[in-house]
């Protein structure tokens, strides 16, 4: 039997049930084009599972491939996770430090990936601030020669302003930042990739192929999700938690990573257009859930902003 899953943007999702009892989960790729970036990403979660991660094994084709392309549609075929939700509720109560222990043993094992050894890079490489000072200004610019905007639309017109004004605070964040490890990250854990069990991780899954990223940055995805910011100042005593959890796991972590977490996915945020250009230039993948996603991520970055030194200062002091 085969049921659709109401989730995924690149794939087309389902739940394969054989008479027998298995459950598989099967990704089938929208863009036939991109196969070679889906492969490398197959690849990449057996190299975090073959280092121990609680990732989902690939059930490779008859001919050994991680990908079978013969028939059309492209798919790969995982084992199922049953019995877990991810984690876009946010995060609270024991599930910082079990979040923390498993990104932890994640960027140690994906340290040793062999296409790019970690590496200490300026953060001013977090975000181009002139580039992003040019998309808002042009999508200002769009929203305003535009009438009957929706409620959405104009939300998304003055966030674009306040981040707009707030870009050369980005920068000073930025420049005072010392340089920041960047290696192969996951990239793209936040909280829909993340399932969970009780307080466990049940599972990390839909890497991104292997790319350098700042380390800072991706500990931010998942440890400043806006879904968890907006649930109210717990935030504030759980990321050190998770912090401290990380490095018992992953002790050659440099603290100028961890204490910069909050600065980085701050910086990050706020420079950023998505998903305020969605309607414009994405307009059928706006929808309530990316509506309010939209609002939570401008209000995570306000708060992250207004309590930034505060943060950096605990961050230090449990990591010290």
């Amino acid at each position: 039997m085969i049921t659709r899953i109401a989730a995924g943007t690149a794939t087309a999702n389902f739940l394969v049930t054989e008479e027998s009892g298995g459950r598989w989960f099967a990704k089938v790729y929208r863009d036939g084009g991109g196969l070679e970036r889906e492969r490398a990403a197959v690849e990449l979660a057996e190299f975090a599972r073959a280092g121990g991660l609680p990732v989902p094994g690939v059930r490779r084709t008859c001919a050994g491939e991680l990908v079978a392309e013969n028939g059309s549609p492209a798919m790969s075929v995982w084992e199922y996770v049953a019995d877990a939700e991810t984690a876009e509720g946010g995060l609270t109560g024991e599930r910082w430090r079990a979040v923390g222990a498993v990104l932890g043993r994640l960027h140690r094992r994906l340290a040793s990936h062999p296409a790019a050894a970690p590496a200490r890079v300026g953060a001013s490489g977090v975000r181009d601030v002139e580039r992003s000072r040019d998309l808002l200004d042009r999508l200002t610019s769009e929203y305003g020669r535009r009438s009957g905007l929706s409620s959405f639309e104009l939300f998304a017109l003055e966030a674009a302003r306040e981040k707009r004004s707030s870009l050369d605070r980005v920068g000073g964040i930025l420049g005072r930042l010392p340089e920041l490890t960047q290696q192969i990250v996951h990239g793209d854990l936040a909280g829909p990739n993340l399932l969970l069990r009780g307080d466990e991780v049940a599972a990390v899954i839909d890497f991104q192929p292997p790319t350098s990223r700042f380390v800072s940055w991706e500990i931010a995805r998942i440890g400043c999700d806006p879904r968890t910011i907006v649930l109210g100042d717990q935030w504030m005593t759980g990321l050190p938690e998770l912090l401290v959890a990380y490095r018992e796991e992953h002790p050659a972590a440099r603290p100028d990573d961890l204490v910069a977490t909050v600065a980085v996915g701050c910086a990050y945020t706020l420079a950023s257009t998505y998903p305020l250009a969605e309607p414009l230039h994405n307009p059928d993948a706006v929808d309530p859930s990316l509506e309010a996603y939209g609002r939570a991520r401008h209000q995570a970055a306000l708060l992250m902003l207004d309590r930034l030194d505060e943060i950096e200062a605990v961050l230090r002091d449990h990591l010290s």
